[in-house]
């Protein structure tokens, strides 16, 4: 829903160059895309990496 917005808004700025609009969307949405990579690749460390099982329990309990 939130992205069929953010399109909507991008078409309405650029009413006569879809191209433009299409751009203008695909952008942000890489950017959030990426952040979610980011984000993702930290919660897999969290379960699975070096110092988990402690690093979760950290997180949930407060400690870190």
């Amino acid at each position: 829903m939130f992205d069929g917005a953010q399109l909507a808004e991008a078409i309405a700025a650029h009413p006569d160059d879809v191209e433009a609009a299409l751009t203008a969307y695909e952008q942000a949405l890489f950017s959030r895309a990426a952040a979610d990579a980011t984000e993702a690749a930290r919660d897999f460390d969290l379960c699975f990496g070096e110092n988990a099982p402690r690093s979760l329990i950290d997180l949930l309990t407060g400690v870190a």
